[in-house]
């Protein structure tokens, strides 16, 4: 039985020592890759700057267009930011998926005229 009067003094061996680094550092690399795996889904509308919807709902989930790439769910799509102006971006995803009824970039709409040109018109 322990004497609580006496200090105990826990040392690892060596052999202790370096198994207990290794679990500790295979949790450490499961939290790590479960954040990197996890982090997607989680944020999976943040960067949104173009949110667009369809005339038509997109026949296809994913399309490339403006030098991004488009996540479409039935008629609405959004997309990160591209390099382009947004009417310039509209155009070219037009030439991809179909009319647009309307498209915002960064919360802000595109004018009826502006949406007239995207749209060919």
């Amino acid at each position: 039985m322990c004497d609580p009067n006496k200090d105990v003094i826990m040392t690892l061996s060596p052999q202790s020592f370096r198994n207990t680094l290794i679990a500790v550092m295979a949790l450490a690399y499961t939290a790590i890759s479960f954040g990197a795996v996890a982090t997607p889904v989680l944020a999976r509308d943040s960067g949104v700057y173009y949110r667009v919807e369809l005339a038509q709902p997109a026949t296809e989930t994913r399309a490339i267009a403006a030098g991004v790439a488009w996540s479409c769910q039935g008629s609405t799509c959004v997309a990160k930011k591209a390099s382009s102006r947004p009417v310039n971006a509209c155009k070219k995803l037009v030439r991809e998926l179909g009319a647009v009824a309307s498209f915002s970039a960064n919360g802000k709409p595109l004018s009826a005229e502006k949406l007239a040109k995207c749209n060919g018109e």
